[in-house]
């Protein structure tokens, strides 16, 4: 098994065989933590004009996401779990886009095999599923802020799977204290649109035993299809 760790969208675009497509802070822990609501079904999109042609063409679905961090106009919720994890959501569909990680998403569907989310909340089912696919190629594509510069968390959850691919041990723990003093330092700085619990929320480990399948719907839209891993 050839495993790549790639960068930002350059990284996305080169995606080969088994693809995860990394966003750890936060549109990847939020789609997981949006199925374990109840969701019935998320779409994701990279361009938010066809976000908001979905939500205009479906009233009654939910728009969540981001633009610079900050919930845009119209938009249910941001991209923030600690938003909805009082909320009943069960059968709701979502219409979902962030700068990061659903342009990621979008731009390694071309090359991708088997396309899928990441994070480190589900990274334990990732890699469960992974081996069980047993595929040639794994690529796994860090997305970083606002796929413009890496960032800890991301290169970290793909360390993480990697390591774990190849049956090596790795020091999540130490790596979380990196962490908060770095790319997660911003979630301890009092911003209503980047809360604390948003970084512990985001980083627990084998949290949910599925993983989230990425399959292209046409004209921009993915749809994300829930699989429990055993």
């Amino acid at each position: 098994m050839d495993i790549i760790i790639g960068q930002l969208l350059s990284g996305a675009k080169a995606a080969k065989g088994v693809t995860v497509v990394i966003d750890v802070f936060r549109a990847f822990s939020v789609s997981c933590y949006l199925f374990d609501k109840g969701v019935k079904s998320i779409y994701t999109v990279a361009d938010i004009t066809i976000a908001y042609q979905l939500k205009k063409d479906h009233s009654d679905w939910l728009l969540i996401g981001e633009r610079h961090e900050r919930k845009p106009e119209g938009f249910d919720y941001g991209n923030s779990p600690s938003q909805f994890l009082s909320d009943d959501l069960k059968h709701k569909t979502v219409i979902h886009t962030t700068s990061s990680g659903t342009q990621g998403l979008l731009a390694a569907a071309k090359g991708a095999d088997v396309l899928l989310t990441g994070s480190f909340v589900n990274a334990d089912a990732i890699v469960k599923y992974i081996k069980q696919l047993n595929p040639e190629y794994v690529t796994l594509c860090c997305m970083g802020y606002a796929t413009q510069c890496p960032t800890e968390e991301d290169t970290f959850c793909a360390e993480y799977i990697k390591a774990r691919l190849e049956g090596k041990s790795y020091d999540f723990e130490k790596k979380i204290q990196e962490i908060k003093q770095t790319s997660g330092l911003r979630f301890f700085e009092g911003h209503a649109h980047a809360p604390e619990s948003d970084f512990y929320l985001c980083l627990k480990t084998g949290v949910f035993d599925f993983v989230l399948v990425a399959k292209p719907m046409g004209d921009g839209i993915l749809n994300l299809h829930k699989i429990d891993v055993k």
